[in-house]
């Protein structure tokens, strides 16, 4: 899976994607990223993007035409079409169903705003998807584009270490994640639950389970009615 960043601001996915567990991944060709500089596609000396907004208003707006050749260059390297997801306060709330939906594909390109966003036209014309990763305002689409290839880099096979890690975790089955613990068995007066220490694990997976269903009754009741209806909507 290859992810590709359209952004002012390539230093910023550059030095964030090259870490840690993504970072192994691309080394080891699981993955491909790459930054690309929406002021190359410029069509001026200064190599300027941005201009005044028609109506006023405070603020400048990213242009329509360097937009849309970056976004055209990308897909004509990749010889096929792919999803423009669009980073906006204005899209779809990212979650967990979304990152499995957005694994699926073979290339992803992500169009990262600034200033006062984007020309309405070019959205019209090259995005498929916007997409919000909560209801606040930030300065770019940057850091909430690195939230999104992170949540979903980790489904693409081989990413993560174990086979079991991407479908173990908080959300994959709507409920929170239950609580994990290490060595040592005692810490400061505070002792693992014994029946983790049991080698039962029958008795494990059930306590897990219902660690997992009481933890998001009490922290995120919006994700327990969600969880309580899909059950009884089981046959």
């Amino acid at each position: 899976m290859n992810f590709h960043v359209l952004t002012l601001f390539p230093e910023m996915i550059e030095d964030s994607l090259n870490t840690s567990i993504l970072g192994r991944a691309m080394e080891k060709g699981i993955i491909g990223a790459e930054a690309v500089n929406i002021r190359d596609f410029a069509f001026n000396k200064h190599a300027s993007v941005d201009d005044y907004p028609y109506g006023g208003g405070a603020g400048m707006l990213m242009q329509a035409e360097p937009v849309y050749l970056c976004v055209q260059d990308v897909k004509e390297r990749i010889s096929g079409s792919a999803r423009v997801i669009y980073v906006t306060p204005q899209g779809r709330t990212f979650n967990q169903k979304m990152a499995e939906e957005f694994a699926k594909e073979d290339d992803l390109i992500f169009l990262c705003g600034h200033y006062e966003g984007i020309d309405e036209r070019v959205i019209e014309e090259v995005v498929t998807d916007q997409v919000s990763i909560g209801d606040y305002v930030l300065t770019g689409g940057e850091l909430p584009s690195l939230v999104m290839i992170d949540a979903i880099a980790r489904l693409v096979p081989g990413v993560l270490g174990s086979g079991e890690s991407a479908g173990d975790e908080s959300f994959e089955d709507g409920l929170l994640e239950y609580p994990q613990y290490s060595r040592p068995a005692e810490w400061r007066g505070r002792k693992v639950p014994d029946v983790l220490l049991s080698g039962d694990h029958k008795k494990v997976y059930e306590w897990r389970r219902q660690q997992s269903i009481f933890r998001t009754k009490e922290r995120r009741p919006d994700l327990y009615e969600a969880w309580l209806a899909s059950q009884e909507e089981k046959p």
